[in-house]
Protein backbone atom coordinates (compact mmCIF):
# COMPACT_ATOMS: atom_id res chain seq x y z
CA UNK A 1 0.00 0.00 0.00
CA UNK A 2 1.58 3.27 -0.97
CA UNK A 3 2.28 5.77 1.87
CA UNK A 4 -0.08 8.60 2.02
CA UNK A 5 1.44 12.11 1.23
CA UNK A 6 1.12 14.06 4.35
CA UNK A 7 -0.55 17.30 3.38
CA UNK A 8 0.81 20.44 3.17
CA UNK A 9 -0.49 23.43 5.13
CA UNK A 10 -3.09 25.98 3.07
CA UNK A 11 -1.22 29.15 1.54
CA UNK A 12 -1.00 31.53 -1.74
CA UNK A 13 2.36 32.51 -2.67
CA UNK A 14 1.02 34.20 -5.55
CA UNK A 15 -0.99 36.46 -3.23
CA UNK A 16 2.32 36.80 -0.93
CA UNK A 17 4.17 38.25 -4.15
CA UNK A 18 1.99 40.78 -5.09
CA UNK A 19 1.93 41.82 -1.52
CA UNK A 20 5.33 42.48 -1.24
CA UNK A 21 5.69 43.74 -5.47
CA UNK A 22 2.93 46.28 -4.43
CA UNK A 23 4.98 47.69 -1.41
CA UNK A 24 8.18 47.76 -3.45
CA UNK A 25 6.39 49.80 -5.91
CA UNK A 26 4.26 51.95 -3.62
CA UNK A 27 5.91 51.79 -0.18
CA UNK A 28 2.67 54.30 0.98
CA UNK A 29 0.46 50.73 1.12
CA UNK A 30 2.29 49.60 4.30
CA UNK A 31 0.14 51.32 6.35
CA UNK A 32 -2.66 49.20 4.89
CA UNK A 33 -0.67 45.95 5.01
CA UNK A 34 -0.03 46.54 8.66
CA UNK A 35 -3.53 46.21 9.17
CA UNK A 36 -3.94 43.00 7.82
CA UNK A 37 -0.30 41.56 8.13
CA UNK A 38 2.23 40.30 10.42
CA UNK A 39 5.36 38.79 9.91
CA UNK A 40 4.45 35.52 10.87
CA UNK A 41 1.76 35.39 8.34
CA UNK A 42 3.56 35.01 5.72
CA UNK A 43 3.93 31.61 5.04
CA UNK A 44 7.41 31.20 2.84
CA UNK A 45 10.31 32.29 5.17
CA UNK A 46 11.30 34.11 2.31
CA UNK A 47 8.80 36.79 1.87
CA UNK A 48 8.48 36.72 5.86
CA UNK A 49 11.86 38.08 5.68
CA UNK A 50 11.21 40.72 3.53
CA UNK A 51 8.32 42.01 5.11
CA UNK A 52 9.70 42.09 8.13
CA UNK A 53 12.72 44.14 6.94
CA UNK A 54 10.05 46.58 5.14
CA UNK A 55 9.03 47.56 8.61
CA UNK A 56 11.98 48.02 10.38
CA UNK A 57 13.09 50.13 7.19
CA UNK A 58 9.46 52.10 8.08
CA UNK A 59 9.88 52.28 11.83
CA UNK A 60 13.72 53.93 11.05
CA UNK A 61 12.40 56.81 8.40
CA UNK A 62 14.21 54.62 5.59
CA UNK A 63 11.90 54.96 2.36
CA UNK A 64 11.25 51.75 0.88
CA UNK A 65 11.76 50.96 -3.00
CA UNK A 66 14.08 48.25 -4.56
CA UNK A 67 16.76 49.71 -4.39
CA UNK A 68 17.06 50.66 -0.78
CA UNK A 69 15.48 46.95 0.02
CA UNK A 70 18.00 45.44 -2.02
CA UNK A 71 21.21 47.51 0.37
CA UNK A 72 19.18 47.15 3.50
CA UNK A 73 19.46 43.03 2.83
CA UNK A 74 22.91 43.13 1.72
CA UNK A 75 24.22 44.85 4.85
CA UNK A 76 21.93 42.23 6.94
CA UNK A 77 23.67 39.76 5.18
CA UNK A 78 20.02 38.46 3.83
CA UNK A 79 20.26 38.47 0.52
CA UNK A 80 21.49 34.66 -0.27
CA UNK A 81 18.21 33.93 1.89
CA UNK A 82 15.51 35.94 0.02
CA UNK A 83 16.96 34.24 -2.96
CA UNK A 84 19.02 37.34 -3.82
CA UNK A 85 18.02 40.58 -6.27
CA UNK A 86 16.81 38.57 -9.23
CA UNK A 87 13.69 37.19 -6.53
CA UNK A 88 13.45 40.99 -5.76
CA UNK A 89 12.51 42.21 -8.97
CA UNK A 90 10.46 39.06 -9.61
CA UNK A 91 8.75 40.55 -6.76
CA UNK A 92 8.32 43.93 -8.34
CA UNK A 93 6.65 42.75 -11.16
CA UNK A 94 4.48 40.07 -9.56
CA UNK A 95 1.94 42.90 -8.87
CA UNK A 96 -1.28 42.26 -11.44
CA UNK A 97 -3.07 45.55 -9.87
CA UNK A 98 -2.13 47.96 -7.03
CA UNK A 99 -5.89 48.65 -7.09
CA UNK A 100 -6.46 45.05 -5.41
CA UNK A 101 -3.72 45.52 -2.69
CA UNK A 102 -5.79 45.45 0.18
CA UNK A 103 -7.56 42.22 -1.03
CA UNK A 104 -4.54 40.70 -1.62
CA UNK A 105 -3.69 41.29 1.90
CA UNK A 106 -6.70 39.97 2.98
CA UNK A 107 -5.78 36.48 1.17
CA UNK A 108 -2.52 36.11 2.82
CA UNK A 109 -4.34 36.80 6.58
CA UNK A 110 -7.16 34.12 5.61
CA UNK A 111 -4.85 31.39 4.64
CA UNK A 112 -2.58 32.57 7.70
CA UNK A 113 -5.63 32.26 9.87
CA UNK A 114 -7.00 28.53 8.06
CA UNK A 115 -3.01 27.27 9.29
CA UNK A 116 -3.19 28.12 12.67
CA UNK A 117 -6.59 26.68 12.72
CA UNK A 118 -5.13 23.58 11.71
CA UNK A 119 -2.26 23.68 14.25
CA UNK A 120 -5.24 24.28 17.04
CA UNK A 121 -6.76 21.02 15.75
CA UNK A 122 -3.47 18.86 15.52
CA UNK A 123 -3.21 20.16 19.55
CA UNK A 124 -6.43 19.85 19.97
CA UNK A 125 -6.54 15.72 18.80
CA UNK A 126 -3.04 15.32 20.44
CA UNK A 127 -5.06 16.46 23.76
CA UNK A 128 -7.94 14.37 23.29
CA UNK A 129 -5.30 11.12 22.87
CA UNK A 130 -3.35 12.13 25.64
CA UNK A 131 -4.10 11.65 29.79
CA UNK A 132 -6.80 13.44 31.49
CA UNK A 133 -8.36 13.39 34.96
CA UNK A 134 -11.69 15.46 33.48
CA UNK A 135 -13.25 15.86 30.24
CA UNK A 136 -14.26 19.30 30.88
CA UNK A 137 -11.01 20.05 31.06
CA UNK A 138 -10.35 18.95 27.66
CA UNK A 139 -13.10 20.04 26.08
CA UNK A 140 -12.37 23.86 28.15
CA UNK A 141 -8.51 23.61 26.36
CA UNK A 142 -9.91 23.13 22.82
CA UNK A 143 -12.35 25.75 22.96
CA UNK A 144 -9.61 28.13 24.23
CA UNK A 145 -7.08 27.37 21.63
CA UNK A 146 -10.02 27.75 18.88
CA UNK A 147 -10.93 31.20 20.46
CA UNK A 148 -7.72 32.42 20.43
CA UNK A 149 -7.53 31.63 16.54
CA UNK A 150 -10.27 33.34 16.12
CA UNK A 151 -9.03 36.79 17.96
CA UNK A 152 -5.66 36.73 16.39
CA UNK A 153 -3.92 35.47 18.75
CA UNK A 154 -2.72 31.75 19.02
CA UNK A 155 0.16 32.18 21.34
CA UNK A 156 1.52 35.02 23.83
CA UNK A 157 4.58 37.02 23.61
CA UNK A 158 7.25 39.42 25.25
CA UNK A 159 6.04 43.30 24.71
CA UNK A 160 9.01 45.00 24.49
CA UNK A 161 9.34 48.24 27.15
CA UNK A 162 9.30 50.22 24.15
CA UNK A 163 6.28 49.47 23.23
CA UNK A 164 4.53 49.68 26.73
CA UNK A 165 6.24 52.89 27.31
CA UNK A 166 4.35 54.59 24.34
CA UNK A 167 1.24 52.87 25.64
CA UNK A 168 1.28 53.92 28.84
CA UNK A 169 1.84 57.64 27.57
CA UNK A 170 -0.81 57.30 25.32
CA UNK A 171 -3.53 55.97 28.00
CA UNK A 172 -1.84 58.87 30.70
CA UNK A 173 -2.28 61.28 27.40
CA UNK A 174 -6.09 60.67 26.95
CA UNK A 175 -6.59 60.81 30.74
CA UNK A 176 -4.95 63.95 30.98
CA UNK A 177 -6.96 65.62 27.94
CA UNK A 178 -10.07 63.84 29.84
CA UNK A 179 -9.91 66.68 32.31
CA UNK A 180 -11.34 64.50 35.46
CA UNK A 181 -13.78 62.88 32.92
CA UNK A 182 -14.37 59.06 33.31
CA UNK A 183 -11.77 56.66 31.77
CA UNK A 184 -14.32 53.66 32.07
CA UNK A 185 -18.31 53.31 32.43
CA UNK A 186 -20.16 55.49 34.37
CA UNK A 187 -21.91 53.73 37.71
CA UNK A 188 -25.04 56.53 37.85
CA UNK A 189 -23.54 57.31 41.51
CA UNK A 190 -21.37 60.63 41.93
CA UNK A 191 -19.09 59.37 44.86
CA UNK A 192 -18.41 55.92 42.79
CA UNK A 193 -17.46 57.48 40.03
CA UNK A 194 -15.37 60.75 41.46
CA UNK A 195 -13.65 57.48 43.48
CA UNK A 196 -12.81 54.85 40.70
CA UNK A 197 -13.16 56.85 37.53
CA UNK A 198 -15.96 55.05 36.23
CA UNK A 199 -15.89 50.64 36.20
CA UNK A 200 -11.86 50.46 34.24
CA UNK A 201 -11.59 47.19 31.71
CA UNK A 202 -10.55 44.01 33.02
CA UNK A 203 -11.13 44.92 36.54
CA UNK A 204 -12.74 42.40 38.85
CA UNK A 205 -15.09 44.17 41.14
CA UNK A 206 -16.77 42.56 44.08
CA UNK A 207 -20.18 43.53 45.66
CA UNK A 208 -20.19 41.59 48.68
CA UNK A 209 -23.22 41.88 51.98
CA UNK A 210 -24.90 40.08 54.39
CA UNK A 211 -28.43 38.94 52.88
CA UNK A 212 -31.13 41.32 52.33
CA UNK A 213 -28.39 44.67 51.98
CA UNK A 214 -29.47 45.17 48.14
CA UNK A 215 -26.92 43.52 46.47
CA UNK A 216 -28.55 42.18 43.36
CA UNK A 217 -30.57 45.54 43.25
CA UNK A 218 -27.49 47.29 43.45
CA UNK A 219 -25.56 45.26 40.45
CA UNK A 220 -29.01 45.60 38.46
CA UNK A 221 -28.55 49.54 39.03
CA UNK A 222 -24.67 49.32 38.05
CA UNK A 223 -26.14 47.65 34.81
CA UNK A 224 -28.73 49.31 33.70
CA UNK A 225 -27.03 52.55 33.78
CA UNK A 226 -24.56 51.30 31.89
CA UNK A 227 -26.98 49.85 29.16
CA UNK A 228 -29.24 53.14 29.45
CA UNK A 229 -26.85 55.93 29.86
CA UNK A 230 -23.27 54.44 28.07
CA UNK A 231 -24.90 52.28 25.11
CA UNK A 232 -23.07 49.56 26.89
CA UNK A 233 -23.26 45.76 25.86
CA UNK A 234 -24.20 44.18 29.29
CA UNK A 235 -24.14 40.00 29.88
CA UNK A 236 -26.19 38.93 33.02
CA UNK A 237 -25.57 35.71 34.21
CA UNK A 238 -28.81 35.50 37.62
CA UNK A 239 -27.57 31.74 39.60
CA UNK A 240 -30.28 32.69 41.70
CA UNK A 241 -33.33 34.40 40.06
CA UNK A 242 -35.22 33.97 37.10
CA UNK A 243 -34.81 36.34 34.01
CA UNK A 244 -38.65 37.50 34.60
CA UNK A 245 -38.02 38.17 38.24
CA UNK A 246 -34.89 40.64 37.30
CA UNK A 247 -36.89 42.13 34.51
CA UNK A 248 -39.47 43.35 37.57
CA UNK A 249 -37.03 44.32 39.31
CA UNK A 250 -34.82 46.76 36.45
CA UNK A 251 -38.20 48.24 35.25
CA UNK A 252 -39.43 49.00 38.36
CA UNK A 253 -36.12 50.84 39.41
CA UNK A 254 -35.84 52.50 35.97
CA UNK A 255 -40.02 53.70 36.24
CA UNK A 256 -39.74 54.18 39.75
CA UNK A 257 -42.94 51.58 40.30
CA UNK A 258 -43.50 50.08 43.53
CA UNK A 259 -42.68 46.43 43.22
CA UNK A 260 -45.14 44.79 45.12
CA UNK A 261 -47.87 46.72 43.23
CA UNK A 262 -46.44 45.05 39.97
CA UNK A 263 -46.61 41.83 41.88
CA UNK A 264 -49.71 42.07 42.95
CA UNK A 265 -51.25 43.74 39.92
CA UNK A 266 -52.80 46.73 41.51
CA UNK A 267 -51.10 49.32 39.02
CA UNK A 268 -52.99 52.37 38.15
CA UNK A 269 -53.58 53.43 34.53
CA UNK A 270 -50.86 56.29 35.46
CA UNK A 271 -48.45 54.03 36.74
CA UNK A 272 -49.09 51.35 33.43
CA UNK A 273 -48.22 54.10 31.64
CA UNK A 274 -44.75 54.80 33.33
CA UNK A 275 -44.24 51.19 33.37
CA UNK A 276 -44.40 51.04 29.42
CA UNK A 277 -42.04 53.91 28.74
CA UNK A 278 -39.62 52.33 31.28
CA UNK A 279 -39.95 48.76 29.05
CA UNK A 280 -39.19 51.15 26.25
CA UNK A 281 -36.15 52.53 27.33
CA UNK A 282 -34.99 48.90 28.38
CA UNK A 283 -35.63 47.54 25.15
CA UNK A 284 -33.83 49.72 22.89
CA UNK A 285 -30.65 48.58 25.31
CA UNK A 286 -27.91 45.64 24.63
CA UNK A 287 -28.60 43.96 27.91
CA UNK A 288 -28.32 39.70 28.04
CA UNK A 289 -29.74 37.78 30.82
CA UNK A 290 -28.82 34.23 31.36
CA UNK A 291 -30.46 32.55 34.21
CA UNK A 292 -29.06 28.94 33.96
CA UNK A 293 -28.23 27.94 37.18
CA UNK A 294 -25.31 25.98 38.59
CA UNK A 295 -22.87 27.73 36.06
CA UNK A 296 -19.37 26.41 35.88
CA UNK A 297 -16.77 29.25 35.58
CA UNK A 298 -16.34 27.38 31.98
CA UNK A 299 -19.48 27.97 31.03
CA UNK A 300 -19.52 31.49 31.53
CA UNK A 301 -15.87 31.86 29.78
CA UNK A 302 -17.47 29.81 26.85
CA UNK A 303 -20.71 31.80 26.69
CA UNK A 304 -18.87 35.50 27.13
CA UNK A 305 -16.04 34.54 24.21
CA UNK A 306 -19.12 33.82 22.16
CA UNK A 307 -20.71 36.93 23.17
CA UNK A 308 -17.77 39.05 22.64
CA UNK A 309 -17.18 37.57 19.06
CA UNK A 310 -20.44 38.08 18.02
CA UNK A 311 -22.16 41.11 19.75
CA UNK A 312 -18.91 42.54 21.59
CA UNK A 313 -19.25 42.99 25.55
CA UNK A 314 -18.92 46.10 27.59
CA UNK A 315 -19.66 44.75 31.00
CA UNK A 316 -20.69 41.36 33.27
CA UNK A 317 -22.77 40.89 35.88
CA UNK A 318 -22.70 37.59 38.06
CA UNK A 319 -24.65 36.98 40.70
CA UNK A 320 -23.34 35.56 42.54
CA UNK A 321 -19.97 33.90 43.35
CA UNK A 322 -21.38 31.21 45.97
CA UNK A 323 -23.48 29.49 43.56
CA UNK A 324 -21.11 28.86 40.90
CA UNK A 325 -20.35 25.22 40.22
CA UNK A 326 -17.06 23.86 40.43
CA UNK A 327 -15.42 21.36 38.93
CA UNK A 328 -15.43 18.69 41.74
CA UNK A 329 -11.72 18.17 41.74
CA UNK A 330 -11.43 20.17 45.10
CA UNK A 331 -11.11 18.96 48.71
CA UNK A 332 -13.20 21.59 49.84
CA UNK A 333 -15.13 24.30 48.53
CA UNK A 334 -12.83 26.90 49.49
CA UNK A 335 -10.43 25.64 47.33
CA UNK A 336 -13.05 25.62 44.97
CA UNK A 337 -14.29 29.44 44.95
CA UNK A 338 -10.41 30.05 45.47
CA UNK A 339 -10.37 28.11 41.77
CA UNK A 340 -13.16 30.43 40.46
CA UNK A 341 -12.24 33.58 41.74
CA UNK A 342 -8.75 33.04 39.71
CA UNK A 343 -10.60 32.16 36.94
CA UNK A 344 -12.83 35.21 37.05
CA UNK A 345 -10.05 37.48 37.54
CA UNK A 346 -8.24 36.08 34.26
CA UNK A 347 -11.64 36.14 32.29
CA UNK A 348 -11.88 39.81 32.88
CA UNK A 349 -8.17 40.20 31.16
CA UNK A 350 -9.00 38.32 28.62
CA UNK A 351 -12.46 39.78 27.83
CA UNK A 352 -10.79 43.12 28.72
CA UNK A 353 -14.04 44.43 30.05
CA UNK A 354 -15.23 44.76 33.94
CA UNK A 355 -16.86 41.56 35.70
CA UNK A 356 -18.96 42.90 38.54
CA UNK A 357 -19.29 40.01 40.29
CA UNK A 358 -21.46 39.82 43.58
CA UNK A 359 -20.80 37.71 46.68
CA UNK A 360 -21.90 36.85 50.48
CA UNK A 361 -20.46 37.72 53.59
CA UNK A 362 -20.07 34.93 56.60
CA UNK A 363 -21.80 35.82 59.84
CA UNK A 364 -19.42 38.03 61.54
CA UNK A 365 -20.52 40.93 61.00
CA UNK A 366 -23.21 40.15 62.75
CA UNK A 367 -21.78 38.98 65.79
CA UNK A 368 -19.91 42.10 66.40
CA UNK A 369 -20.99 45.82 68.22
CA UNK A 370 -20.13 47.54 65.10
CA UNK A 371 -21.91 45.43 62.17
CA UNK A 372 -19.87 47.31 59.07
CA UNK A 373 -18.37 44.55 57.06
CA UNK A 374 -14.35 43.99 56.92
CA UNK A 375 -12.69 41.95 54.30
CA UNK A 376 -11.75 38.90 56.48
CA UNK A 377 -15.94 38.96 56.35
CA UNK A 378 -15.65 37.51 52.93
CA UNK A 379 -17.45 34.32 52.51
CA UNK A 380 -15.61 30.63 51.68
CA UNK A 381 -12.44 32.05 50.03
CA UNK A 382 -9.66 34.44 51.32
CA UNK A 383 -8.27 34.57 47.72
CA UNK A 384 -11.77 36.67 46.74
CA UNK A 385 -9.63 39.63 48.43
CA UNK A 386 -6.13 39.05 46.49
CA UNK A 387 -7.53 38.60 43.18
CA UNK A 388 -10.11 41.86 43.27
CA UNK A 389 -9.34 44.77 41.61
CA UNK A 390 -11.96 46.65 43.92
CA UNK A 391 -14.10 44.91 46.52
CA UNK A 392 -17.42 47.02 47.14
CA UNK A 393 -19.46 46.60 50.63
CA UNK A 394 -23.15 47.39 51.12
CA UNK A 395 -24.87 47.92 54.51
CA UNK A 396 -27.78 49.27 55.99
CA UNK A 397 -27.46 50.70 59.70
CA UNK A 398 -31.59 50.23 59.42
CA UNK A 399 -31.14 46.25 59.14
CA UNK A 400 -29.70 45.52 62.17
CA UNK A 401 -31.35 48.74 64.41
CA UNK A 402 -35.10 49.34 63.62
CA UNK A 403 -35.21 52.26 66.24
CA UNK A 404 -32.22 54.40 65.24
CA UNK A 405 -31.47 53.41 61.95
CA UNK A 406 -32.71 55.47 58.59
CA UNK A 407 -34.69 52.86 56.37
CA UNK A 408 -33.38 54.85 53.40
CA UNK A 409 -29.69 55.02 54.12
CA UNK A 410 -27.23 52.51 53.00
CA UNK A 411 -23.03 52.98 52.69
CA UNK A 412 -21.17 51.78 50.11
CA UNK A 413 -17.73 50.78 51.43
CA UNK A 414 -14.68 50.64 48.83
CA UNK A 415 -12.79 48.53 51.01
CA UNK A 416 -10.50 47.82 48.77
CA UNK A 417 -8.97 49.32 45.26
CA UNK A 418 -5.92 47.99 43.79
CA UNK A 419 -5.45 51.50 41.27
CA UNK A 420 -7.38 54.47 44.09
CA UNK A 421 -9.11 55.42 47.01
CA UNK A 422 -10.93 54.04 49.44
CA UNK A 423 -13.54 54.75 51.74
CA UNK A 424 -17.36 55.33 52.28
CA UNK A 425 -20.30 56.41 50.35
CA UNK A 426 -23.60 57.48 51.65
CA UNK A 427 -26.20 56.25 49.03
CA UNK A 428 -29.89 56.78 49.02
CA UNK A 429 -31.91 53.39 48.96
CA UNK A 430 -35.64 52.86 47.68
CA UNK A 431 -36.42 49.60 48.26
CA UNK A 432 -39.82 49.82 47.30
CA UNK A 433 -38.09 50.83 43.68
CA UNK A 434 -35.25 47.95 43.94
CA UNK A 435 -33.12 51.13 43.58
CA UNK A 436 -30.41 52.88 44.88
CA UNK A 437 -29.95 56.61 44.50
CA UNK A 438 -26.80 59.26 45.23
CA UNK A 439 -27.73 60.52 48.67
CA UNK A 440 -28.30 64.05 47.64
CA UNK A 441 -30.96 62.46 45.52
CA UNK A 442 -33.28 61.36 48.73
CA UNK A 443 -34.00 65.21 48.57
CA UNK A 444 -36.54 64.24 45.85
CA UNK A 445 -38.94 62.75 48.09
CA UNK A 446 -40.01 64.96 50.60
CA UNK A 447 -43.53 62.73 50.76
CA UNK A 448 -41.44 59.84 51.81
CA UNK A 449 -42.92 58.23 54.52
CA UNK A 450 -41.50 58.24 58.22
CA UNK A 451 -41.90 54.51 58.49
CA UNK A 452 -40.15 51.79 56.40
CA UNK A 453 -41.63 50.76 53.20
CA UNK A 454 -43.20 46.88 53.15
CA UNK A 455 -40.18 44.17 53.26
CA UNK A 456 -39.09 43.45 49.34
CA UNK A 457 -36.31 40.52 48.92
CA UNK A 458 -33.28 41.04 47.50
Amino acid sequence: MPAVKPKELPHNLEAEASVLGGLIVNSEQLMTAEEHLRPEDFFSARNRLIYETMLKMREEGIPIDLVTLTERLANLNLMEKIGGPVYLAELQNATPMLANFEHYCTIVQDQALIRRLVEASSSIIDDCYGEFDNVSDVVEKAEEKIFKVAEGQITGDFASVRDVVNETLDHIEKVREAEGELTGLATGFSELDFKTSGLQKSDLIYVAARPSMGKTAFALNLAQHAAIHENATVAIFSLEMSRTQLLQRMLCSEGLIDLSKVRKGTLSDEEWQILGDASARLYGTNIWIDDTGGQTLADLRAKTRRMKAEKGLDLVVIDYLQLMSGRGRSENRQNEVSEISRGLKALARELDCPIICLSQLSRAPDGRPDHHPLLADLRESGSIEQDADIVLFLYREYYYDKENGNPYMAELDVAKQRNGPTGRINLTWRPEYTRFMDWADDKQYPDAPASAPANVPF
